[in-house]
């Protein structure tokens, strides 16, 4: 066993599961923070739901900032080019920037236009309207965040992106919470703390991150980039690679945006109720996935440094390792999800109906490590090899699988209520396998490329 290629996994990985975890319980304590204001409790879970849907439709089209940029810098890493790892740095945050001002624009047609197409009740529009109209402010924060992570990732640092994640979703829970309830005689601003508390915690993130970028990469990376490099950007043969991969990665976020909406949109036509329960769910599944995903990233990375490196036996290596390591990940979650699934919906919320109605579809936490697992690490695998038309195609059947077998099934069963959810859990994991069993097949064709 090569134990210095496992520390080196367990040192990109660990980082970011540190990192992850955070990330899910900010969704988490937003629901709870919502779930205990008092008033109507499943409409305040629920337009969290939506609201945050709507702002995942814009932030999920632009994630190629993050993915494009982490494949692409982890190969310039591995050729030994730093001034091209430079470059690939101010195009994704260039375009991040542009995607911002994009999306601060359009942010009230876009959001009416996809209220549109929901059936949430008017309680829970109202309230979701409130959130999205505070939150999008953070917009070029979080965008030039996501070409931040990209690019630690691909310089093979875990351990300062942990940091930014750590102090944004810190920074997240606290103002969140205070000021949601307020703090001493001040009586806080209730459900508009939630959103608002976002907000301050991307920039100050933001500033984190940038400052680390000056002071750790300054010499080595920055001060290597010359005028021409500035003035040639938009001219060269890698710019046009950027972009043209980046639009496959576009397309993948926007099928998997279609899978995210319609489990949202289609949970939201059977009721607040059914709604809020299939939003704490999906919040529980997505846990497992941030601890997945920090193997994933370590195989992004050293699946892009060791293809620009030329060196086929490492990474061959690496992607066994990478695999090994997730799966003992899903195996330990499968005993937590089926240990602590009733304690953890009462964490969430205190509203009896909502637990009750969240407790029937708990066996669905234990198919989530299994399947979840390989598709999330070929994800980062393909994502290092830069093989983007692989990635898009695997999300295009993956909706189609996702849509089949829900308008398939409704139309077989006619499920109203608990019965719809369930089938619309059984049509997101259809989905999963569909990702999963695409990506093996593709590897040997479109990631061992040396």
């Amino acid at each position: 066993m090569n134990k210095g290629l496992n520390r080196e996994i367990l040192r990109l990985a660990v980082p970011s599961i540190l990192a992850g975890i955070t990330v899910p319980l900010v969704g988490m304590v937003d629901t709870a923070v919502a779930g205990h204001l008092g008033g109507d409790t499943a409409a305040q879970i629920g337009a969290i739901s939506v609201g945050a849907m709507v702002l995942s439709l814009l932030y999920w089209a632009f994630s190629f900032l993050r993915t494009g940029t982490g494949g692409l810098t982890a190969q310039a890493f591995g050729r030994e080019d730093p001034a091209e790892c430079g470059r690939i740095f101010l195009r994704g945050v260039g375009l991040a920037l542009a995607a911002a001002v994009f999306a601060l624009i359009l942010q009230w047609p876009f959001f009416k236009g996809m209220m549109l197409m929901t059936s949430a009740t008017p309680e829970v529009e109202a309230l979701a309207e409130r959130y999205f109209f505070i939150r999008i402010w953070a917009a070029p924060a979080t965008m030039t965040l996501m070409t931040l992570r990209g690019w630690f990732v691909g310089m093979q640092d875990s351990v300062h992106p942990m940091w930014m994640d750590l102090i944004i979703n810190g920074v997240n829970i606290v103002l969140s919470i205070l000021l949601a309830f307020g703090v001493g005689a001040w009586p806080g601003l209730g459900f508009a703390g939630i959103p608002l508390g976002t907000v301050i915690a991307q920039y100050t993130g933001l500033l984190y991150g940038l400052l680390v970028c000056g002071r750790r990469y300054g010499r080595g990376v920055f001060a290597r980039l010359r005028r021409e490099d500035f003035s040639a950007l938009l001219r060269d043969g890698s710019t046009g690679r950027f972009f043209r991969m980046n639009l496959d990665l576009l397309g993948r976020s926007l099928f998997f945006i279609l899978i995210y909406i319609g489990f949202t949109m289609i949970s939201a036509g059977y009721g607040d109720l059914m709604l809020a329960a299939g939003s704490i769910i999906m919040q529980l599944l997505m846990f497992f996935s941030y601890f997945t995903d920090g193997f994933a990233y370590a195989g992004e990375a050293l699946t892009g440094r060791f293809i620009g490196a030329r060196d086929g036996a490492m990474l061959r290596q690496s992607v066994r390792y990478v695999f090994v390591w997730s799966m003992a990940i899903a195996l330990l979650f499968m005993g937590l999800y089926a240990s602590t699934g009733v304690p953890v919906l009462r964490l969430l919320t205190s509203d009896e109906a909502v637990v009750q109605a969240a407790r029937q579809f708990l066996p669905w936490l234990l198919l989530m490590p299994p399947l979840g697992c390989a598709a999330f690490t070929w994800d980062g695998i393909f994502l290092g090899a830069t093989a983007s038309r692989g990635l898009m195609v695997s999300m295009a059947g993956a909706a189609a699988a996702f849509f089949g077998l829900w308008f398939a099934g409704r139309a077989l069963l006619h499920p109203t209520g608990a019965t719809a959810l369930h089938l619309l859990f059984a049509a997101y994991f259809a989905h999963l396998t569909f990702r999963t069993v695409w990506l093996s097949l593709r590897y040997k064709k479109e990631v061992l490329v040396c």
